[in-house]
């Protein structure tokens, strides 16, 4: 009962939040300096034509009358149209989402198993060889700049050696060609994701080594391990089945939030290997002055962000019985 009220409060917060956002993006895009019709792909747009979008896309009533719209439209599920591409929002978003899920879950899921094995070895080998290398080589790829590595892995892995790709998700003539099947297409795909997948990894797994290093020590100091120790428990088990559970609850938290945050695609990967997906379009609508398509892919963030620490709040009570709501 506790639990479903304190998920009934915090539905209303996230409501309360979520509006707040829903009304700032609104005031961010219509303040910022420039105006979509003069970005327009065609630059010969004369200022007659220029007056006809102004008004089609209703940038010509008062910023009150424009918020109400854009409230509507929100609560109807309609974002409008994209003032660049001319296609409906949500179909942009749809066609981009699919990339950027399928890249950035499997590098965080990736990252975070092998960061929660590797750190649960090195809180095991505290001091040793084993533990400084594995925390040294974590804090390194944490610290790394990612369009600095981006690059790197492009000139070393794609420019120099030739093994990969070196921008774009498919090759068009395999996609193009009839005869090619859906497992050929399927490894066309994961053959130009190699690069921005391993760039990912080295920037994330060290972040989950080093929080799970960090709790596993923790946990090992706790008296029921001392009492698992008592009772002649072998090491292996004491370790896997007693101290990393509860070990990893923090873990859950940073991989919950980076699933979340992963939405956006990461605009600074998705632009340096050119991946089309939600975070490279993230940044051309906002360079751009699309506010249909920024405002939607800002909103659609903002969404999975809040809902996704409800989640992960809610997930704490059902890992570590101790918690209460």
């Amino acid at each position: 009962m506790e639990l479903k009220r304190y998920i009934g409060r915090r539905l209303v917060q996230i409501f309360v939040i979520f509006f707040v956002i829903l009304t700032v993006l609104f005031l961010l895009f219509r303040l910022a300096p420039g105006d979509p019709v003069s970005r327009m792909v065609d630059p010969n747009l004369t200022p007659e034509d220029a007056a006809l979008l102004i008004k089609e896309f209703g940038l010509d009533q008062p910023l009150l009358m424009q918020y109400l719209y854009y409230l509507k439209n929100f609560f109807t599920g309609h974002f409008g149209f994209s003032f660049h591409y001319g296609q409906p929002v949500v179909q942009i978003i749809w066609n981009r989402l699919p990339n950027t899920i399928l890249l950035f879950t499997t590098s965080i899921i990736l990252s975070a198993l092998v960061g929660i094995f590797l750190g649960k070895i090195a809180s095991w080998h505290k001091g040793e060889k084993t533990d400084i290398c594995m925390t040294l080589g974590a804090l390194v790829t944490h610290t790394i700049f990612l369009p600095w590595l981006a690059l790197i892995m492009i000139w070393v892995f794609a420019y120099k050696l030739g093994w990969f790709p070196i921008t774009g998700m498919i090759t068009v003539e395999i996609w193009l060609d009839p005869q090619a099947g859906l497992w050929t297409k399927a490894l066309d795909v994961l053959y130009h994701m190699t690069l921005p997948l391993a760039t990912l990894f080295l920037i994330h797994f060290g972040s989950y080594l080093l929080i799970m290093r960090s709790s596993m020590l923790d946990t090992l100091k706790e008296d029921y391990i001392l009492t698992g120790r008592a009772k002649g428990l072998s090491e292996k088990v004491i370790r896997d089945h007693h101290a990393a559970p509860n070990a990893a609850l923090p873990v859950v938290t940073s991989v919950g939030l980076s699933l979340a945050f992963s939405i956006n695609g990461g605009a600074l990967t998705e632009t340096v290997f050119t991946w089309p997906g939600i975070g490279r379009e993230l940044v051309f609508s906002v360079s751009h002055n699309d506010y249909p398509l920024a405002q939607a892919s800002f909103l659609l963030i903002a969404i999975v962000v809040l809902l996704s620490n409800l989640v992960v709040d809610i997930l704490y009570a059902y890992l570590d019985p101790r918690i209460r709501y």
